[in-house]
């Protein structure tokens, strides 16, 4: 089929007591994770543009790396690019194990059904990678709340089904700002009220309502479709993503809420591709 990854399915994943550092690069937040097999040792967090400018570059990861002085492997997802690059080379010069980037070309443990493969952005790869880890043999509707709101969705089959891309929280208060003379820029946070009594609180909770009724009305679309059309009989739903804690109390589909996914999906991409 035309834009579909070649798959090698692994039976089961490699086991692994060593040491490796993944870095998950979003476009406003970096985070590195030091793992000894499933187990998170240490999590840096750090905004993704200071690590642009030469004096914030390569600061954490360096103590992260004196830190855990047997660290030798090293796996990145970047939706990034010029961070990818940087951080990726000096990683290249700092271990001397192996260093993967999540790709659409590197071994996946689903069927990539995507129109254009190299468009697919890492994230959303090793999104679908946990979502087929966590539940192997049942539908999985994967929704990363950050600066973008993905939508992927995943079939029992370990078929990927396709997905949806909107703008997230953010950005819609930041066009609301920009794009109009008076309204302000609102910090958001979880609505006290349905109903705002002024500006500020109308802007707040119309972003944050819309959000999740949004959220819920197309998870409602898509189980139904993935029941009629898929003949599916389990679908989950699992979110992430920087706003994903504020969004994921207020849905009605009652997700499993993975803050890490992104950063344990990169750790099981690079068991399945390491040499």
């Amino acid at each position: 089929m035309s834009g579909e990854s070649i798959m090698r399915f692994a039976v089961k994943e490699p086991s692994s007591d060593s040491l490796l550092l993944v870095v998950e690069v979003g476009n406003t937040t970096t985070s590195f994770v030091v793992f000894q097999g499933h187990e998170s040792l240490d999590v840096v967090k750090v905004a993704s543009k200071s690590l642009i400018v030469p004096e914030g570059f390569p600061g954490p990861l360096a103590q992260m790396i004196m830190r855990c002085p047997s660290l030798c492997n090293a796996a990145i997802c970047s939706v990034v690019p010029v961070l990818e690059h940087t951080i990726g080379d000096y990683l290249r010069h700092h271990l001397s194990g192996q260093v993967m980037t999540v790709s659409a070309s590197i071994t996946l443990p689903f069927v990539l059904n995507y129109a254009s493969p190299d468009s697919f952005g890492s994230d959303r790869l090793a999104l679908c990678a946990v979502s087929q880890l966590l539940y192997p043999e049942e539908a999985v509707i994967a929704i990363d709340i950050g600066t973008a709101i993905t939508i992927d969705v995943l079939g029992s089959t370990q078929h990927y089904l396709g997905g949806l891309i909107m703008p997230g929280l953010d950005l819609r208060a930041k066009a609301l700002h920009e794009h109009t003379a008076r309204l302000p820029l609102v910090a958001l946070g979880r609505p006290e009220t349905l109903l705002g009594c002024s500006t500020t609180d109308g802007i707040r909770n119309g972003i944050v309502h819309g959000c999740a009724s949004s959220m819920d009305g197309l998870v409602a679309k898509i189980t139904r479709w993935l029941q009629d059309e898929r003949s599916e009989t389990a679908v989950n739903v699992m979110v992430t993503g920087g706003n994903a804690p504020l969004i994921a109390g207020m849905l009605d589909c009652s997700p499993r809420l993975e803050e890490l996914a992104v950063v344990k999906g990169t750790r099981y991409l690079f068991s399945l591709n390491a040499e």
